[in-house]
């Protein structure tokens, strides 16, 4: 019988439907105020789509931030970390050190040859440090988050960015802006920035091959370019992997 994970972020609620090794659906909705709301609605959307009902599941277990708030609908809850390695193995089985990189904040996990988790680091001081940066920063170059991302890869030049927090890092683009930088330069000092902290946190917890980038960030093309540059190694990202959480939510169950 299937199983199906739930993944609360702050930004957006996550479900996937697994069954043995095969996922059969995958789902997402923005999480809003009322998280429980937000859960459901994202299992009926899975559901619907795996063509399922709620009686054919086998369990649900949810992970993430929020997912304390559904602990009276899901019969286990799993922590970010165990639910992070369970989904980067899933995909890769020689998974060694997991960067999962979301909207408020990133980790870090090192994995033993077994695949059970031996370290993990967390980077939670401030949003630089993860996805809603670069929303903020691409609001601020008057771009799309997509469009923002591609333009890193255009930089011609190497600009340093100081700022350690959204709101100071908004100036820094407004000077950067009037100094005459390119957008695409901004845009690479942008990503440079984040992928230099999360590779800081990744290094607390050792470094070793594979290394496998899940949630939200490995969408964004222009931060993969800049996290392969700061670790100078290369890093793999599978397939949706904002879903990877859910998914190991899943496997688990």
């Amino acid at each position: 019988m299937p199983n199906i994970g739930i993944d609360i972020g702050s930004e957006n609620t996550k479900v996937a439907v697994v069954d043995s090794s095969a996922i059969l659906a995958l789902a997402t909705v923005a999480t809003g105020f009322d998280q429980v709301a937000s859960a459901d609605t994202a299992v009926d959307l899975a559901l619907k789509k795996a063509k399922l009902n709620r009686q054919s599941i086998k369990s649900v277990k949810s992970t993430g931030a929020g997912r304390k708030a559904i602990a009276n609908i899901v019969a286990r809850e799993i922590n970010e970390v165990a639910s992070a390695a369970a989904g980067a193995i899933f995909f890769s089985p020689s998974a060694r050190t997991i960067i999962d990189a979301g909207a408020e904040e990133a980790r870090a996990v090192s994995l033993d040859s077994g695949g059970k988790v031996k370290d993990f680091a967390v980077n939670e001081k401030c949003a630089a440090g993860a996805g809603s940066f670069t929303e903020s920063m691409a609001k601020a170059l008057q771009t799309t988050l997509h469009e923002f991302s591609l333009l890193s890869l255009q930089s011609t030049r190497k600009i340093a960015m100081n700022a350690q927090c959204v709101v100071f890092a908004e100036s820094e683009v407004v000077s950067l802006i009037h100094s005459g930088a390119s957008r695409a330069d901004i845009s690479r000092a942008v990503h440079d920035a984040i992928a230099d902290r999360i590779s800081a946190v990744a290094r607390r917890v050792g470094l070793a091959q594979d290394i496998v980038l899940i949630g939200g960030m490995g969408r964004n093309v222009g931060f993969v370019d800049a996290l392969k540059r700061a670790l100078n190694m290369d890093v793999l990202v599978p397939p949706d992997p904002e879903y990877t959480s859910a998914i190991g939510a899943a496997v688990i169950g």
